[in-house]
């Protein structure tokens, strides 16, 4: 792994890393612009007002925020109209230096241990401390190449 690459990723993790109390925040049924705006006690007459469109079409953005089909844009809108930021995120389930490492491990070992398996058909078998040294000096060879090879 190239140090710069090394340094976007670690920085990535951290950026992300806030977000990661999010990860197992569910929307209310109606959707997030319906409950603040209910909570606020604001109609959707005068929520499309705001947003210079008609009732209906503001109701189907609420109808389609709840089944997921809005899009980015017209939800920031729809938050701005709210007094609320739109939060968009990717959050890992994992830290991504993690997935890496383990991405590398998995093909490293799956590699060392195909060509182990077919030496100990050959009564030929290396004991478990090389063929841990093996998979180590394979992930770090994975690691130091293209990172994109990981996931072929």
């Amino acid at each position: 792994m190239s140090p710069l690459q090394d340094l976007a990723l670690r920085q990535l993790d951290a950026t992300l890393q806030p977000a990661a109390a999010l990860r197992g925040l569910t929307p209310p049924v109606t959707g997030w612009a319906a409950a603040i705006r209910r909570a606020l006690g604001v109609t959707t007459r005068q929520m499309a007002k705001r947003l210079g469109l008609s009732q209906s079409s503001y109701a189907d953005a609420e109808a389609n925020e709840a089944k997921g089909t809005i899009s980015l844009n017209q939800l920031r809108r729809v938050a701005d109209a709210l007094d609320c930021e739109l939060v968009y995120a990717l959050v890992p389930r994992r830290p991504l230096a993690e997935a890496v490492d383990r991405r590398a491990t998995e093909l490293a070992r799956r590699a060392v241990l195909g060509v182990a398996h077919s030496m100990a058909l050959e009564q030929q078998a290396t004991s478990e401390a090389l063929t841990e040294a093996q998979i180590a000096r394979a992930k770090s060879q994975l690691l130091a190449g293209r990172w994109s090879r990981l996931w072929d």
